[in-house]
């Protein structure tokens, strides 16, 4: 079968589980070992440094309650110097966390309890957005706008002096969602599905501060923005004229 072919041709995704709760990172493991995937784990931020040290990652899995170092201190120096796509696991209620795991570079999060089933599909869908694997090269497209370009193959982007500019996964995909639809009132719910590939639940501030955050690198004044501005109950449009190649 083709889909068998694919997974013949690719590595298979490793990923990096934080948690220190045994039980907890023992069943996750399992979840996404059925599924193809490698993965290690670390029970806090010292161990999860040692490995990071010998190992690359697709993807990380850090919960946010953590003995001794928190997952939102460990995600936001992470984000100091790494684009690689972290899921925070957050307690239910805790929506301050989600909120601020979102601010400073988390790319999605999943809440507790779960199932092993949608996280796995979650993690599925940001390896496809972050190019990992055949993903990477269905989209071989150059898109420019007032002196920026986005090389989708690479997933980078340039602005207008050339200087590589980091993004997250949430915020490439929330630009290139916006240039391939130039002018164009997006709802949240449309923006939730094109950069969660259907996964979305329900409306929250994700959308938001991933917004925020990329206003914060594309626009002169991010309080004022020109390009991504925000359209009262309707959503946000993408002003600047898109060239693609």
């Amino acid at each position: 079968m083709p889909s068998e072919d694919r997974r013949q041709n690719t590595p298979a995704a490793r990923i990096l589980i934080v948690e220190d709760d045994p039980e907890i990172g023992r069943m996750l493991a399992e979840a996404l070992g059925e599924q193809g995937m490698e993965t290690d784990i670390a029970d806090g931020g010292v161990e999860m440094d040692r490995r990071l040290m010998r190992s690359t990652y697709d993807a990380i899995i850090l919960d946010v309650m953590l003995p001794g170092e928190s997952g939102i201190s460990i995600c936001r120096r992470l984000r100091a110097d790494s684009t690689t796509p972290i899921i925070l696991l957050t307690a239910l209620g805790d929506e301050v966390d989600r909120v601020v795991g979102l601010e400073i570079g988390a790319d999605d999060y999943v809440t507790k309890p779960f199932s092993s089933r949608e996280l796995v599909a979650r993690i599925r869908s940001l390896l496809r957005r972050s190019g990992y694997g055949a993903a990477s090269k269905q989209r071989p497209r150059t898109l420019r706008f007032d002196g920026w370009r986005i090389d989708a193959t690479r997933r980078q982007v340039h602005d207008p002096s050339n200087a590589r500019i980091s993004l997250t996964t949430a915020e490439f995909d929330l630009l290139y969602a916006f240039c391939l639809n130039p002018g164009r009132v997006i709802s949240r719910e449309e923006l939730l599905a094109m950069t969660h590939s259907g996964l979305a639940g329900p409306i929250d501030r994700s959308i938001d501060v991933h917004i925020s955050r990329l206003r914060q690198k594309i626009e002169t004044d991010p309080k004022a923005p020109e390009m991504l501005r925000t359209v009262r109950l309707g959503g946000y449009t993408f002003t600047a004229t898109v060239e693609a190649s």
